[in-house]
């Protein structure tokens, strides 16, 4: 688990106590402004033009996430500077330190009126990282509703430690095998959190979360960020990359990925490439690891 905030740690930079005791009992703390809904509507526009005929054309094929919608941030320099932002890392360090890698990133799209759904899981599940210090942002671009297939957390589910899932075959499913924990869920126990364009939430790892498809009129689109501390490695075969976005890593865990100079030119197509190749790699080497593309 995360370590406790004691009387000797740094005075939080984002978070207030409350927040951060309210992270430590339920596992989430929402909502967070990261910025105003100009600046997000401008990403959000960045989006659709760097990822929008990608999406249509996978869509129709059957596809569940492009390329381009995996660690956008290699690509792109403004999905770069969004994972890199002030106040969300001013967020994370309150509850896992200075020292801050990128694991992971995911452009979640669910279409206006669509079917796509994620179900109960736990991220933990996925990523093969020790200990379970790892932290999800979840930074919405255009309204994250209830309506619109908002996430949703099970309070206090990250207590339980990590949890059986097993493969789900259901092709509205917007994970890579449809993974879903093997527990029963009781639905009256779950909280949606709502999310308007700049504000974001952090929810742990180990956290049971879910969201429903899309019924609103306009597409649900929102970043998540698998920020973990420079101190967690990966425990499967693969040495695998990731990007220090905060503080020093003295540790060595990951090869660190460099920012993209200009949009998604041949170097930066070449890191791209190269991290996922060897996240896809280590899928298939930890059988409860799997990439959600």
């Amino acid at each position: 688990m995360l370590p406790a905030i004691t009387a000797e740690a740094p005075m939080p930079k984002h978070l207030d106590d409350a927040a951060i005791a309210q992270y430590r009992r339920d596992g989430y703390v929402t909502p967070l402004t990261a910025c105003s809904p100009e600046q997000a509507e401008a990403w959000h526009q960045d989006v659709l033009r760097c990822c929008g005929e990608a999406t249509r054309a996978t869509s129709e094929a059957g596809i569940r996430q492009p390329s381009n919608r995996v660690k956008p941030y290699l690509l792109f320099p403004w999905a770069a500077e969004i994972v890199r932002h002030p106040a969300i890392l001013d967020a994370v360090e309150d509850l896992i330190g200075p020292d801050i890698l990128v694991f992971h990133t995911t452009l979640w799209w669910k279409p206006a009126h669509s079917e796509g759904f994620v179900p109960w899981h736990q991220d933990s599940t996925y990523f093969g990282l020790a200990p379970h210090e790892h932290v999800t942002a979840w930074l919405a671009l255009t309204p994250s509703t209830e309506e619109a297939g908002c996430v949703t957390i099970l309070p206090g589910s990250h207590h339980h430690g990590q949890l059986p899932h097993a493969d789900r075959k259901d092709p509205r499913v917007m994970l890579s095998r449809g993974q879903s924990v093997v527990a029963a869920i009781e639905p009256r126990e779950a909280v949606p959190i709502p999310l308007q364009p700049g504000q974001f939430s952090l929810h742990d790892t180990l956290v049971l979360h879910a969201s429903q498809p899309n019924r609103a009129g306009h597409d649900r689109i929102g970043l998540g960020i698998s920020y973990i501390p420079a101190r967690v490695r990966h425990v499967g075969p693969t040495r695998l990359s990731a990007t220090l976005v905060r503080g020093r890593d003295t540790h060595g865990h990951f090869d660190l990925e460099p920012p993209p100079v200009a949009e998604a030119d041949a170097a930066a197509r070449a890191v791209h490439a190269d991290s996922i190749g060897r996240f896809w790699t280590a899928s298939e080497s930890i059988p409860e690891m799997s990439l959600a593309h």
